[in-house]
């Protein structure tokens, strides 16, 4: 993995922040934040049950697009709890160090 893949992490997370702030009618990240903490948490769990099924059944492709939106969603739900990727990062790194 490069860090221009893990970057474009922080670059999503920095247009998750920006719907955030600066809501746009169109965008369905706009759309998701004005439903509320309660929609963001549905979301995580749908896709995070998605990628189990797509996993179970063995279909590579659905299992990477099904990681890809419970990224997405995850980034959206920490956002709005006011964590940051680098806070999950440090969190991580505090287990596997000492």
């Amino acid at each position: 993995m490069s860090n221009s893949d893990l970057n474009f992490l922080s670059t999503l997370e920095s247009i998750i922040g920006d719907r955030f702030d600066n809501p746009a009618q169109e965008s369905y990240t706009s759309g998701l934040i004005a439903l509320g903490t309660r929609r963001m948490a549905q979301k995580v769990g749908e896709e995070g049950v998605e990628l189990a099924l797509a996993a179970v059944g063995d279909n590579r492709a659905e299992t990477l697009s099904e990681a890809a939106d419970l990224f997405f969603h995850i980034l959206v739900l920490l956002r709005d709890q006011g964590i940051r990727l680098a806070d999950v990062a440090a969190e991580l790194e505090s287990r596997h160090t000492g």
